[in-house]
């Protein structure tokens, strides 16, 4: 049974990257039928994107958000640093799917102001260990991260990430992280916003200060979390894989065999997958 949801928002997919947690993801989707659904930018890693290396649980996360936008889930796509190429073409919209640099929606009369966060990197200064922790050393530390998380699963431990926990115990990182959330709730009060929802930093956070409430969904590459607004009220999701059992392949049902939703689906993920090559081109 899929949970309704009024509003959902993830961030900081990286689609196209050896770090994304596509099938995690792809659980999560598959789970909620939300209203509306924002992808608060990084959903491709245009930085990194090879067309020929676009694993097939990749192409499935895109299939399902195209096919809840062929229902009735409003998504927009807000534009990160990482898929920043897409800003030349902020304001295009096709069917229920709209692209956009910011969103400001109004929720029980409150203002809601919804962005990456990327801009703040021209305010907030970069702590050395975050630069490199942004740059190749990162992505070898989601890589071992991920083989020590295997076998942490097998033995039934629960999952633990090697690059939050160098963010929570090295001062330079922990105070770049307040300094980003006391930006945006600063710049969020001076335009008398009650709200402000950002990502960029895969931080998920809830919290309060002068007036404001900021919050950040995190990410699906450390933290596998979503911000969910259902009966009046914000929360964070974190995936859970015990919520996920597998089931006996022989216990399921076939599909059908053709169904044309999903050709169409399939048509448009290729030219989706060909425009994404031809911006990083």
């Amino acid at each position: 049974m899929k949970r309704t949801l009024n509003i959902c928002i993830i961030s900081d997919v990286h689609l196209g990257t050896y770090g994304c947690h596509a099938k995690e993801l792809l659980n999560y989707l598959k789970s909620i039928k939300p209203k509306v659904l924002i992808l608060n930018g990084d959903f491709f890693d245009i930085w990194q994107f090879n067309k020929k290396w676009f694993p097939s649980e990749h192409v499935k996360v895109v299939q399902r958000i195209m096919k809840m936008a062929m229902g009735d889930t409003k998504v927009y796509y807000i534009t990160g640093n990482h898929d920043d190429a897409l800003r030349r073409y902020s304001g295009f919209s096709i069917g229920n799917i709209y692209l956009r640099d910011s969103l400001l929606i109004q929720i029980n009369g409150e203002q809601h102001w919804i962005f990456h966060g990327d801009v703040f990197d021209l305010v907030v200064q970069y702590s050395p260990l975050l630069s490199k922790l942004g740059g190749h050393g990162y992505d070898w530390l989601i890589r071992l991260n991920r083989f020590v998380n295997k076998w942490r699963t097998a033995l039934g431990k629960p999952r633990m990430s090697f690059a939050a926990n160098v963010k929570q115990r090295v001062k330079e990182a922990v105070k770049f992280v307040a300094d980003f959330e006391d930006t945006a709730i600063r710049l969020a009060r001076e335009k008398g916003y009650g709200f402000v929802i950002c990502g960029h930093i895969h931080q998920p956070q809830i919290r309060q200060k002068n007036g404001v409430t900021y919050l950040n969904s995190g990410d699906w590459v450390e933290s596998l979390t979503a911000l969910e607004f259902n009966f009046g009220k914000w929360s964070i999701y974190e995936y859970d894989e015990a919520d996920f059992e597998v089931t006996n392949p022989r216990l399921k049902v076939k599909e059908a065999l053709h169904d044309p939703d999903d050709e169409k689906v399939m048509d448009e993920e290729a030219m989706l997958l060909d425009i994404l090559g031809a911006v990083n081109g």
